[in-house]
């Protein structure tokens, strides 16, 4: 089986800055959500190893800020990033089904943040750009 390198290049984002310049870590809900993804889908960490782990972290810290940074203040179109990723992903042969369910979780991640309407916001911002990647599977395919 040919596994994925570790991710290189930039480096995602490691917080997010509220209005008042609170600094909320990314790492914990970063973490929260891969362990959700891998609860579902556990066959991927055999299938992709730690390298595939370390891209779960990756991804998932840009989709938090993405929806965050949507939510703030339409800095950063989340739903034209997550269709952005979906191609680059079904691209490399990832199934598209799994990351529109791992986009649904940090939706739901968002949800219970404890980061309130900014994170209710946030989490709707998520939900289209899950809804988004429709257009990406295969003709009837529901996200698995």
């Amino acid at each position: 089986m040919n596994r994925p390198a570790p991710p290189t290049g930039v480096t995602p984002p490691q917080a997010f800055e509220l209005g008042d310049g609170t600094q909320i870590d990314l790492s914990p809900l970063a973490r929260t959500l891969c362990e959700h993804y891998y609860t579902l889908y556990p066959d991927d960490l055999e299938r992709y190893g730690p390298a595939g782990q370390a891209w779960c972290d990756h991804d998932s810290r840009y989709l938090l800020a993405w929806a965050l940074q949507d939510a703030r203040g339409g800095t950063v179109d989340c739903v034209a990033q997550v269709k952005w990723l979906g191609r680059v992903l079904a691209g490399r042969g990832f199934p598209v089904q799994r990351l529109a369910r791992h986009v649904e979780l940090t939706a739901e991640v968002l949800r219970t943040s404890g980061l309130g309407d900014l994170g209710n916001r946030a989490a709707e911002r998520m939900s289209a750009g899950s809804q988004s990647l429709s257009v990406l599977l295969p003709s009837g395919a529901a996200p698995a």
